[in-house]
């Protein structure tokens, strides 16, 4: 990290609270047509007019959600935006503002919080979103960020985990199981460093995988792509914690079981080799490693040829009586239980 002696580093302190924000928020600007007013007052003031408001936050906290042994700061800075703008496109939403509120301890200078800060800005450029607000502190160790996004959309087109019914077609966009992988080398990198501090790992065959995890991208482009398509899911969850996992809460939103085909999973042939690799299941990657960031979404059957032969969606399985369970079936045509195995943030074992 900030650990060269040679870089400059500026405390904190010189700044102060206030000043730390505005430095910071130098460069953020506001769409007049809906942001009446942003950084600068006691709230932001917002403009929604005729739309729903759809509103999401999430923390996340260094050493739990991530290791700054090798994520980058500016790559860290897009991923907290990332997350939090995915949960709104799950509700069928337009991602419209951002607050980032953080919490670091003095062993990071200002020229890392700009590093962070760079990545948040690129974010919100690119995906349309203006920061409004938020807050800063002191940490006793570590840093912890936290972003709330805000979005609209009309009352008719926001997107329920609830509204699934029997014999609706589970969709998914994107493949699955990347982001995971791209975990497991660098957690793997990161322990030949310790070992051997010089040695210089080849990370071009897991180019992809690492850019899952490090620097995801939120599926902005389909809520405008079902507008295209005339199509409206009857529910919708993004994949954070795995696939098993989402699935498992669209359907007891619901009040539906599934079958989940294993042979339907989509897996990018990077994610296959990769997991022969580290000699892990790739089924078992893709519904319980999480942080995809794909939206998962079920359609009614009478909709499946608005989909059909679209390469940004796959049909995977089907919605059944509630009664019937909730099941993945192998491709040996077996009947197995589905069990939530993805990211449990309250789970403290080591």
């Amino acid at each position: 990290m900030f650990e060269n002696s040679n870089e400059s580093r500026t405390s904190l302190s010189e700044y102060g609270e206030f000043g730390l924000i505005d430095h910071l928020t130098r460069n953020f600007g506001v769409t007049p047509e809906n942001t009446i007013k942003g950084i600068g007052d006691d709230a932001a003031v917002l403009d929604f007019k005729d739309e729903k408001v759809v509103v999401t936050t999430d923390f996340l906290v260094e050493g739990v959600h991530f290791d700054l042994a090798y994520m980058p700061l500016k790559h860290l800075g897009y991923k907290a935006v990332m997350v939090n703008l995915s949960d709104l496109y799950a509700m069928n939403a337009k991602a419209r503002q951002i607050t980032i509120s953080i919490a670091v301890s003095n062993r990071f200078p200002v020229e890392a919080l700009e590093e962070l800060y760079s990545g948040i800005e690129l974010a919100a450029k690119l995906y349309k979103v203006d920061v409004v607000g938020g807050d800063t502190t002191s940490s006793n160790s570590g840093m912890v960020i936290s972003v709330t996004a805000l979005g609209a959309a009309k009352e008719e087109e926001v997107v329920y985990r609830s509204g699934a019914k029997e014999n609706d077609l589970l969709v998914v966009t994107g493949d699955l199981g990347a982001a995971y992988m791209g975990l497991q080398v660098l957690e793997r990198e990161k322990q030949v460093f310790k070992v051997n501090p010089n040695s210089q790992p080849d990370l071009d065959p897991y180019t992809y995988l690492i850019e899952r995890q490090l620097k995801p991208e939120a599926r902005q482009d389909i809520p405008p792509l079902f507008k295209a398509l005339d199509l409206q899911p009857t529910s919708m969850i993004d994949i954070s914690d795995g696939l098993s996992s989402e699935t498992i809460h669209l359907c007891k939103n619901s009040g539906t079981g599934v079958n989940l085909f294993e042979e339907k999973i989509p897996l990018d042939p990077a994610v296959i080799s990769v997991c022969e690799e580290f000699q892990l299941d790739s089924t078992t990657i893709a519904l319980s490693g999480g942080e995809d960031y794909e939206l998962l979404f079920t359609i009614d059957q009478k909709d499946y040829d608005k989909i059909k032969g679209n390469p940004n969606f796959t049909v995977i399985g089907h919605m059944t009586q509630q009664s019937e369970g909730m099941h993945l079936v192998t491709r040996a045509n077996q009947k197995i239980e589905l069990i939530a195995r993805g990211w449990n943030a309250m789970d403290n074992k080591d």
